[in-house]
C-alpha cells in the first residue's frame, strides 16, 4: 500500500516556530519567533497554528518534563503527511517546533536541542545561520554526511530501511515500554484494521509509540486516521466509525471512556495493559504467531533491525503469496484484483488466511 510519506519535498523543511503558550485553553498561543521570517503562504501558516495551537493545550500537563520532545502530524491535500518535530522548555511554556515532510525524527529532535541551546544563549546569529544553510540545502539522498556548522553535523536517515534499536527512538521507546504479547495483540488489531487507542501519561513516549507501532506494519501503511496526539477538542473523533491508530493523553482517557466506545483497542504504555475485545492474534496462523514470538523473545533482537525485521517476515509469512488467494474477473477494475496497494489490509489478510485454509 503506498506510503503517506511524500517524496522530494521542496525542502528539508517548511517553518521553525518558537510559541509561547498560553494558561488558558481559550487563548491563542503566540508566536514569538520563526523563520522563514517571510514565510509568504499565509494559508499555510495559519493552519499550521491552528494545529499547534490545539497541541499546545497539552503543556498545561508537561509542567514539569522540560527537554521533551514529541510529535504530531498534518495531512496535505494529497493525503501525504506533514510531522510538527517539537520540544517543550522553560517548564513546558515555551515550544520549539519544526515542520517538515521529512521524518527525520533524530535529525530534527537533536536540531530542536540545537536551537535551544543557542536561544538559551541568545546566540541569534548562529541559529539563522544554520537554519539558513539547512533551508537552502538541496535534499540530500539517504546516508549523505550533511555540515550545517561547526556544531552541527548528521547523517540523512535512510527512510527506506528497516529502523533499528537504540538508534530510533521511537521503536526502542515502544519496545521497552510494551511487552511482547501486547506487542503482538496490537499488531494483530492493526492488521484487522481496528479502532486503536494509545495512551501514556509522557508525550514524547504517546508519540514514540504510535509511530513505533505502526512501522511495524511496513512494507505495507496505516492508510487510515493518524494521529499521534490528540487534542482535548478533538476527542470526538474517537467515536468516529471507521478504523484508526490515535494517541491520547492520560490526563483525557477518561474523558474518551465517558463516550461509551464500543470495539475499541486500549494500549496503556505507562502499565503496559492492552484492553481489547477481539480475539485478532488467534486469527492468525498459530505457526507464524509463534515464530514471530519466539523471535521476538530472544536476546539477539534488543538491538539492531531484530525487532524490525521479525516483523517484516511475519509480513511475508502472511502476504507473500497474496496473489494466489486473488481471482481475476475481466468485467471489474483489473487493478483491483492484481495489487494488495488497492486493497485494505483487512480485506487483503482475509484473502490469504481464506487461501492458506
Amino acid at each position: 500500500m503506498d506510503s503517506r510519506i511524500k517524496e522530494n519535498p521542496e525542502s528539508t523543511f517548511d517553518l521553525v516556530l518558537k510559541v509561547k503558550c498560553q494558561a488558558s485553553e481559550n487563548e491563542d498561543p503566540v508566536v514569538l519567533w520563526k523563520f522563514p521570517e517571510d514565510f509568504g503562504d499565509q494559508c499555510t501558516v495559519i493552519y499550521d497554528l491552528a494545529i499547534l495551537q490545539s497541541v499546545f493545550i497539552f503543556f498545561r500537563v508537561s509542567q514539569n518534563q522540560v527537554g521533551q520532545h514529541f510529535t504530531f502530524v498534518l495531512t496535505d491535500i494529497e493525503s501525504k503527511q506533514k510531522f510538527g518535530f517539537c520540544r517543550l522548555t522553560s517548564g513546558g511554556k515555551i515550544c520549539l517546533c519544526i515542520v517538515s515532510y521529512l521524518p527525520w525524527f533524530e535529525v530534527y529532535y537533536k536540531l530542536l536541542n540545537t536551537l535551544a541551546d543557542y536561544l538559551a544563549k541568545e546566540q541569534e546569529n548562529d541559529l539563522n545561520d544554520m537554519l539558513k544553510s539547512l533551508y537552502s540545502h538541496p535534499l540530500p539522498k539517504a546516508n549523505t554526511p550533511v555540515s550545517l556548522n561547526v556544531h552541527s553535523y548528521f547523517i540523512t536517515p535512510d527512510l527506506t530501511g528497516l529502523p533499528t534499536i537504540p538508534e530510533s527512538r521511537n521503536l526502542t521507546e515502544y519496545f521497552v515500554a510494551v511487552d511482547v504479547n501486547n506487542m503482538m495483540q496490537l499488531y494483530a488489531s492493526m492488521l484487522h484494521e481496528r479502532r486503536i487507542i494509545i495512551t501514556s501519561s509522557k508525550l514524547s513516549t504517546l508519540t514514540a509509540c504510535v509511530h513505533g507501532s505502526a512501522a511495524l506494519l511496513y512494507p505495507m501503511y496505516w492508510q487510515h486516521i493518524y494521529i499521534p496526539v490528540l487534542p482535548p477538542h478533538l476527542l470526538d473523533y474517537c467515536c468516529a466509525p471507521m478504523p484508526y491508530l490515535i494517541g491520547v493523553h492520560l490526563s483525557l482517557i477518561e474523558r474518551v471512556k465517558n463516550r461509551s466506545l464500543e470495539d475499541v483497542v486500549m494500549l496503556n504504555v505507562d502499565t503496559n495493559t492492552l484492553e481489547n475485545p477481539f480475539n485478532d492474534l488467534n486469527n492468525l496462523p498459530s505457526e507464524v504467531v509463534s515464530a514471530l514470538k519466539n523471535k521476538l523473545k530472544k536476546q539477539s533482537t534488543a538491538t539492531g533491525d531484530g525487532v524490525a525485521r521479525a516483523f517484516l517476515r511475519t509480513q511475508a509469512a502472511l502476504f507473500g503469496s497474496y496473489r494466489d488467494a486473488l481471482r481475476y474477473k475481466p468485467h471489474l477494475n483489473n487493478l483491483c484484483f492484481t495489487s494488495s496497494r488497492y486493497l485494505p489490509t483487512r480485506k487483503l489478510l482475509s484473502l490469504c488466511l481464506s487461501h492458506r485454509n
